[in-house]
């Protein structure tokens, strides 16, 4: 009954999307009738309703804000004009996607996803609309390695939550995490990407990337990828430091705390309103205006990621993942395998991928001791099933559906087969690599 429930409640927001529905009023509408008909009291909807919101805007609201103010900055300064440009210039236009690829892998090693995804944002629409080229063909690129990393490298959350809890050698599942990802990106982002040229309109694609009023003198390419990659090479340097010494020492302290992906956004942004604002000659007011225009931008975007995560909340205190966690103890397979169907069990039913990484360790951590497996390989595995088959319960998959105003059946289509794509790779790259090493 609990999977019936989740998949009419699933058809419900398909159908609501397909009337038009804003999705902030529909995913509310689904996540409360669904912990309704789960049976959970009313009292504890409540509760996961505040719980939802504010676990979704904690991690999310400040990087959002900050890194879409420093995208406007890059994007009216001709930062990211003078970018893209340069990528042009050194790639050419036949290996773009490519480049994109590129930028999102080196990018989305030290940074979270989430950080990433709005950094590149105005990247990644300057670019189509310099080149001409279809939106997703060179979007998907740039997606697919921002979550390759997401899930397969430390020191994201999910690997390094796994590596904790399956007592793996950190050192070997970067490193096999990167012999998985290489592939994975390549087929999810560049070739997939190629056959979605047709799926947006030229007419969107116009919309989207429609030229804000960019300077005529372009700051130089250093400054320009300067204040691009800052927040990426702050947080890198946190994540050296943060291995290399204690955690009490009074040097990693301030590293970490400079390398937190908000303060790194922080620091970033004051020193684009400077750099790039005062000293160019725009005033106080001008800046500040472009803060003002940024957010006004992205509102509906956190409403809409914010009701996801409600969803998402709801699902998790039903007691849906220990409903599923349960049901599929019972199956016979490798272990392999095994972990990677369950989390993609609870992938499409609960919506977070930390949180199906987190719950099905638990179930299958015990496997390790009786079945020898490699602690290593049962983290990459676990890592690939946790991006299976994003939907509508995913903040990300709103992230995405909403920064490129795409259709829900156009973001299905796209990046929930992109996730696919790399969740299938990933698992075929564990049960090679079991079988090799």
């Amino acid at each position: 009954m609990t999977i019936l429930i989740i998949l009419l409640a699933i058809a419900l927001q398909i159908f609501l999307s397909a009337k038009k529905v804003s999705p902030f009023l529909s995913l509310l509408i689904v996540a409360i009738g669904t912990g309704l008909s789960l049976g959970m009291p009313a009292t504890q909807l409540l509760l996961s309703i505040e719980k939802g919101v504010g676990s979704t805007l904690g991690g999310l609201a400040l990087i959002i804000c900050l890194g879409a103010f420093l995208g406007k900055i890059l994007e009216v300064t001709g930062a990211a004009e003078q970018i893209v440009t340069t990528l042009i210039r050194v790639f050419g236009l036949r290996n773009i996607q490519w480049a994109v690829m590129l930028t999102g892998f080196l990018i989305g090693i030290p940074l979270y996803y989430n950080a990433g995804f709005v950094i590149l944002v105005p990247l990644v629409i300057t670019l189509t609309r310099k080149t001409g080229l279809p939106l997703l063909y060179v979007v998907i690129p740039m997606a697919a390695a921002l979550s390759t990393t997401h899930c397969f490298l430390p020191p994201h959350p999910g690997p390094v939550v796994l590596v904790k809890a399956f007592k793996a050698d950190m050192g070997k599942v970067l490193l096999y995490g990167i012999a998985l990802a290489v592939p994975a990106v390549i087929v999810a982002g560049p070739l997939f990407g190629k056959l979605l040229k047709g799926l947006t309109t030229p007419e969107q694609d116009r919309a989207l990337t429609s030229a804000s009023h960019v300077e005529t003198t372009l700051p130089s390419i250093a400054a320009s990828l300067l204040f691009a990659l800052l927040p990426v090479a702050l947080i890198t340097v946190a994540v050296i430091v943060g291995y290399l010494l204690p955690a009490d020492h009074a040097l990693s302290t301030v590293i970490q705390f400079i390398g937190d992906p908000v303060i790194a956004l922080l620091i970033t942004v004051l020193l684009a309103i400077y750099q790039l604002g005062l000293r160019a000659g725009r005033t106080v007011t001008a800046m500040m205006k472009m803060l003002t225009d940024s957010i006004t931008g992205i509102a509906m975007i956190l409403l809409i990621i914010t009701a996801g995560g409600v969803f998402k909340q709801v699902l998790i205190d039903s007691g849906t993942g220990d409903y599923i966690a349960g049901f599929s103890q019972q199956w016979q397979m490798p272990p392999l395998l095994f972990a990677w169907v369950i989390t993609a069990f609870l992938r499409v039913m609960i919506g977070s991928a930390t949180v199906a990484g987190i719950t099905a360790a638990g179930v299958v951590a015990p496997l390790l001791a009786t079945t020898g497996t490699s602690p290593e390989l049962m983290v990459l595995a676990v890592g690939a099933g946790s991006v299976f088959g994003s939907h509508i319960n995913d903040s990300g998959f709103w992230m995405f559906k909403e920064f490129f105003q795409l259709s829900l059946p156009q973001t299905l289509r796209s990046w929930t087969v992109m996730e696919t794509i790399i969740s299938v790779m990933g698992l075929a790259g564990v049960l090679l690599l079991d079988a090799v090493l």
